[in-house]
């Protein structure tokens, strides 16, 4: 574990250089928005690094806005003014792994407003697939068996119910953080688990009956009895 995090953090000192890099050359060549940046290679071997990295870092400032790569033309600033771009950038290079609190809290603020929106929204076939993530969860859950990625699906299908992109995307984007989580604090207990099975049909049935303010209240009910046991669980 402690060669993993090593690696981890040296790969992320290297993109961050990298990313350092490719802005001083933005800068330094005065580059405008629309402008192409230097291909993959050409920046590899003036950084001295790997195309890989470069790829990734080049994948991390496409992440945030700040370049667009079109395929088989290249990659260019973004349509952004450079005093934003540079404090921008500064930002991605002081951000930090998110840690367990932090993810829970996001997806509780995520979770309030997608059941909120689903219950507005949904259509039959969003109907459909949360109750068949309903189905796969409960027949874990009464196995006896680990039902993490089951519950994060129907949590998902809530978001995709919301028909909001944004908050969807920013949903899958945290769900691998969840479940990393989950399995390394032992989350949830088998109490926590069938409690679930219910919250989760409550849930279900206030976005059915298209009823926002239930649904929203039926979130919190969930999410108050799990995370209290989250926290439990941090703090001891």
């Amino acid at each position: 574990m402690k060669l993993e995090i090593h690696v981890k953090n040296e790969n992320k000192e290297v993109q961050n250089s990298i990313i350092s890099q490719i802005r001083d050359l933005i800068n330094n060549k005065n580059l405008e928005p629309g402008d192409k940046i230097p291909s993959e290679r050409m920046l590899s071997e003036k950084f001295g690094v790997s195309r890989s990295i470069v790829r990734d870092s080049i994948q991390k400032l496409e992440f945030y806005g700040i370049l667009s790569s079109i395929p088989q033309s290249g990659t260019f600033v973004a349509n952004i003014g450079v005093i934003a771009m540079n404090g921008m950038i500064d930002d991605i290079l002081r951000l930090k792994e998110p840690d367990f609190k932090s993810l829970v809290e996001t997806r509780i603020l995520l979770e309030l407003k997608t059941a909120r929106l689903a219950s507005l929204r949904r259509t039959e076939a969003d109907l459909i697939q949360m109750e068949e993530a309903l189905e796969a969860y409960n027949k874990k859950v009464l196995n006896g068996e680990k039902a993490v990625q089951e519950d994060l699906l129907f949590h998902l299908a809530i978001a995709k119910a919301s028909g909001n992109s944004t908050l969807n995307t920013l949903m899958l984007m945290i769900t691998p953080g969840i479940i990393t989580n989950f399995e390394k604090y032992h989350v949830c207990s088998e109490n926590l688990a069938f409690n679930g099975m219910q919250e989760h049909r409550d849930i279900f049935e206030a976005i059915k009956a298209q009823n926002p303010v239930l649904a929203k209240e039926k979130v919190k009910v969930h999410f108050k009895t799990l995370y209290e046991y989250c926290y439990n669980i941090l703090i001891n």
